[in-house]
């Protein structure tokens, strides 16, 4: 037996602390249609955007994905439009 205790899903709340409100939202939790996402069933997807420095466009950096009020998932994508999964970050 661990006396670990299991670690707790980030509430919306934190993330929004952490990373700030996001550029955009798809969904809404509220909303009874699913979607699936790297392997994931999300309905509400927050949206990050990254500006690049030289010509001011922005691209998609970081997406968060919820499932009802539940944390599902945080993902970093990269330029070539790949996601990986990202922890969230500690402040």
């Amino acid at each position: 037996m661990s006396s670990e205790a299991p670690e707790r899903s980030p509430s919306r709340g934190d993330v929004w602390r952490r990373l700030g409100a996001p550029d955009d939202q798809i969904g809404s939790v509220n909303d009874p249609r699913s979607q699936e996402e790297q392997g994931l069933v999300w309905n509400e997807k927050w949206v990050y955007l990254e500006r690049s420095s030289g010509d001011g466009e922005a691209r998609v950096a970081r997406v968060v994905l919820w499932n009802r009020y539940d944390f599902v998932g945080l993902f970093r994508v990269l330029p070539d439009g790949t996601a990986e999964p990202e922890k969230l970050p500690e402040r």
